[in-house]
C-alpha cells in the first residue's frame, strides 16, 4: 500500500478563508497563511488552495493569494479556480505551483486535459470532480461545476474514465452531498470512481472524524485524504490523524 497523504484545503473568498457545507453557508475559517504555516508545521503533505469564487465570477485564480501561501510553506501547493486555460496553468508554475487543478473548464473542454498533460506532464495535473447522487446516472452519480452549482447530466464514473485516457495525473473528488457536514466522505461516491480508474484518488467532503479518514483510504479506496473543518476549526489535528492511520495500519509520514 502506497503511503497516505493528508492534504488540508484552504477554500478562498475575498481574502479569507472560508467552510460551508455543501458549498453554501459560508463561515470564515481564517486568515490563509497563518493557515498555511500552521499546517506546515503540524506535518501536512501536501497543500491546497481553492478560489471558490473565481469560475462563477468568470475571472482567473487570484494569484496574490497564491504568491502570499507560497512565502510559508515548502510542501506541495495544489491550485485550483479560475483554470481555464494552458497560459493560466504556466503563470501559476512560474509562481512556484505545484499541481494546478481543473474542473468545469475540464468539463466544458476536454481536450484542455490532454493539451495540459502533454505540455506540463500528468503529475503536475489534478481533474477536480465534484459529485452529487442521482438516480438518473448508471453509477449513481452526476458531474456539477460551476461551484457545486450546475448539474451536468454527465455520469461521475463515465467522466472518470475519459479523465483518465485524456491525461489526468490525480482526481479530486468532492461529494456535493458531504461537503462540510463532518458525516463522513461518500464511500460509494469515491469507491465507484476510485475502482473504474488506476489513477490516485484525493477523497474529499464530510471528514468529521479519524474513522472518517480510514475509511476514506480503507473503504474509499484514496490515497489522499483531503479535509478543512476539522483542521481549519482545530477539532483534530494532523499529528493525531497520522499517528491513528498508523496505529491502523496504514502507511503515513510522521
Amino acid at each position: 500500500m502506497s503511503v497516505i497523504k493528508i492534504m488540508p484545503c484552504l477554500d478562498m473568498k475575498e481574502g479569507r478563508v472560508v467552510k460551508g457545507v455543501q458549498f453554501i453557508d459560508l463561515r470564515d475559517a481564517g486568515d490563509p497563511v497563518v493557515n498555511a504555516q500552521f499546517y506546515e508545521e503540524e506535518g501536512a503533505d501536501e497543500l491546497a488552495i481553492l478560489d471558490i469564487a473565481a469560475t462563477v465570477e468568470g475571472r482567473k485564480t487570484r494569484q496574490k493569494w497564491v504568491k502570499a501561501v507560497l512565502q510559508v510553506i515548502s510542501i506541495p501547493l495544489t491550485v485550483g479556480g479560475g483554470i481555464s486555460s494552458l497560459e493560466d496553468m504556466a503563470e501559476l508554475f512560474n509562481l512556484g505551483v505545484s499541481k494546478v487543478s481543473i474542473n468545469t473548464a475540464a468539463v466544458k473542454q476536454p481536450r484542455l486535459i490532454h493539451e495540459a498533460s502533454e505540455r506540463f506532464g500528468k503529475e503536475r495535473l489534478v481533474v477536480a470532480i465534484d459529485g452529487r447522487r442521482n438516480g438518473q446516472m448508471v453509477s449513481g452519480f452526476e458531474v456539477v461545476v460551476l461551484g457545486g452549482s450546475t448539474g451536468t447530466g454527465v455520469d461521475a464514473v463515465v467522466w472518470t474514465k475519459k479523465c483518465e485516457a485524456l491525461g489526468a495525473g490525480e482526481l479530486l473528488l468532492t461529494s456535493i452531498n458531504r461537503d462540510g457536514t463532518e458525516d463522513g466522505y461518500d464511500l460509494e461516491f469515491t469507491r465507484a470512481i476510485s475502482d473504474a480508474v488506476s489513477l490516485p484518488v484525493i477523497a474529499s467532503g464530510g471528514a468529521g472524524t479519524l474513522e472518517h479518514l480510514y475509511e476514506g483510504v480503507v473503504s474509499g479506496g484514496a490515497s489522499t485524504l483531503l479535509a478543512a473543518s476539522i483542521f481549519h476549526f482545530r477539532k483534530i489535528s494532523i499529528r493525531k490523524v497520522k499517528e491513528y492511520l498508523r496505529s491502523r495500519g496504514l502507511q503515513v509520514n510522521l
